[in-house]
């Protein structure tokens, strides 16, 4: 599959089948992030793997979002620099972290997997759940797994609403 390709067929999956994902899948998926390039090539991140049913039902909790816990797997996407700023004054990781979950998103279509970027969540409990340290912080959570469900009709704006030639307009 291509990348193109995997960008159009990319959705936010929100019904997840219980089959496991194969370890050399998943690993081939998190090869993704960890190609992915960040400023500087800090790589200010770590990735949790949870795939303990417990823990992945606490999450959902957290998210108050109950799919999080039918993906056989949630990808907790940590930042380990949150304090560091570019020049522009943008938070790095902001940026870094999110370049690898895109990545991963587009490796688990290719791989016939499915994800959700989840960004709405109780950050403290979660934290203290997978035992993160005070200095670093949860930027998403990503389940992972078979889509059960069917994706809908993508609405985007039309290319010529978002952008523009030389100046902002």
């Amino acid at each position: 599959m291509d990348v193109h390709q995997a960008i159009r067929e990319r959705y936010s999956v929100r019904s997840y089948l219980p089959d496991p994902i194969p370890e050399d899948k998943l690993m081939r998926v998190m090869e993704a992030a960890r190609l992915a390039p960040s400023a500087k090539n800090r790589q200010p991140w770590k990735f949790v793997l949870v795939t303990e049913q417990q823990k992945r039902d606490a999450l959902a909790g957290f998210a108050r979002n109950p799919f999080v816990s039918e993906a056989p797997v949630c990808i907790v996407a940590v930042c380990t620099e949150k304090d560091w700023m570019l020049s522009s004054g943008v938070h790095a990781y902001a940026v870094d972290v999110a370049i690898a979950i895109d990545h991963i998103t587009l490796a688990a279509v290719a791989e016939g997997l499915g994800t959700c970027w989840i960004g709405d969540f109780d950050q403290q409990p979660a934290r203290e759940l997978l035992k993160i340290p005070d200095e670093h912080i949860i930027v998403e959570l990503l389940p992972i797994g078979y889509p059960a469900d069917v994706p809908g009709d993508k609405k985007r704006k039309d290319l010529r609403e978002i952008i523009c030639w030389e100046t902002f307009s």
